[in-house]
């Protein structure tokens, strides 16, 4: 029997604040340190707009060079903190806490082992970082628990009401001495779920994570799903979403009806260096009375921020520039993580 005390919720939910951590010479960011550090200027002033916003920082000198830059742009200091910890890199979705909501104590924050995307890079320190959060005090009396089971939180979307969509390429690849009916479980219970949704098809070349749900497909309020489409039949990805399109197609509600679906256009392939990297529009933040939608400096940016905003109505668009985040294989959502209102 699911415990209802506790329950994942839905990003468009109340928050309290998003959780970034900032890029520095010590982080995989150090080639192209300056260009990236504008998208995260810009990203913290379109969530400030909004709402509060926690900074992990690695030690003091970052601290002060994070206060010039955001002083700079005109973020209001008094809607940042900034939490000096150590940290390997800078993708919160993954190392970050999920936070189920309800119970005595109002919130727990899951603390999943954080692998480096199956061992692909070093991670203690990220696995810490949940840990040490907690110590330091940002999340009040939360409680932490720790699950010894690999599961990033870019690999989950949920509808607040039970219901958790994954991708069984990533979590296959995690844990492939496991069936799906034995990760099904382990989800359920995990999360505080009902039920699990599985995708079978689905990818973006450059994409390190092995298909994490957030690149390519997302809840959104009202029984609908965003997911990324690709039209351009002769692209390497056509055949595998237009799959992935039908799945979601064949999916149904608690109650029985298809979700609502909004396929987002496709953005011209971005090389860099010869290799190409995973430009999606499905890897959008949302934020109290906004959604942040990631531009690429392509002409479908627009588009791609008007359907979001359809699927997320009465909210602010605000697009980011997020090319220089692609380089490193992961966009605007793979660096954020929402709090729920009440928590800090």
């Amino acid at each position: 029997m699911t415990d209802q005390s506790l329950r994942l919720p839905a990003e468009w939910e109340p928050q309290a604040a998003v959780l970034i951590a900032w890029p520095h010479a010590g982080t995989d960011w150090a080639e192209r340190l300056a260009p990236v550090e504008t998208t995260y200027v810009a990203l913290a002033a379109a969530v400030t707009r909004f709402q509060h916003l926690i900074v992990v920082v690695a030690d003091d000198a970052l601290r002060t060079h994070v206060e010039t830059l955001l002083g700079e742009a005109g973020v209001d200091p008094a809607r940042v903190r900034l939490v000096e910890l150590p940290y390997d890199d800078t993708w919160l979705r993954d190392s970050g806490p999920i936070t189920l909501q309800g119970g005595a104590a109002g919130f727990q924050l899951t603390d999943f082992r954080f692998t480096g995307w199956g061992g692909k890079f070093g991670a203690d320190r990220d696995d810490a970082l949940v840990a040490g959060l907690a110590q330091a005090g940002v999340f009040g009396h939360a409680v932490h628990k720790r699950v010894d089971w690999a599961l990033e939180g870019g690999g989950i979307e949920s509808d607040g009401a039970g219901t958790v969509l994954t991708t069984w390429r990533c979590l296959v690849q995690r844990h492939p001495e496991q069936s799906r009916e034995e990760m099904s479980a382990i989800l359920r219970d995990s999360l505080h779920a009902s039920r699990v949704l599985w995708l079978d098809h689905g990818y973006l070349e450059g994409d390190d994570t092995d298909a994490h749900i957030d690149t390519l497909a997302r809840f959104a309020p009202g029984e609908r799903i965003v997911f990324q489409a690709c039209d351009d039949a002769a692209d390497r990805h056509h055949d595998e979403l237009q799959r992935m399109a039908a799945e979601l197609a064949a999916l149904r509600t608690v109650d029985g009806r298809p979700y609502r679906l909004h396929p987002l256009p496709w953005a011209q392939p971005i090389i860099d260096e010869g290799r190409r990297l995973a430009a999606s529009y499905a890897n959008y933040l949302i934020v109290n009375g906004a959604v942040l939608v990631p531009a690429y400096g392509d002409k479908a940016d627009d588009e791609a921020a008007r359907i979001i905003g359809e699927a997320h109505p009465g909210r602010v668009v605000v697009q980011v520039p997020c090319r220089p985040l692609i380089w490193q294989n992961g966009s605007l959502h793979c660096i954020t993580m929402q709090l729920p209102l009440g928590l800090t």
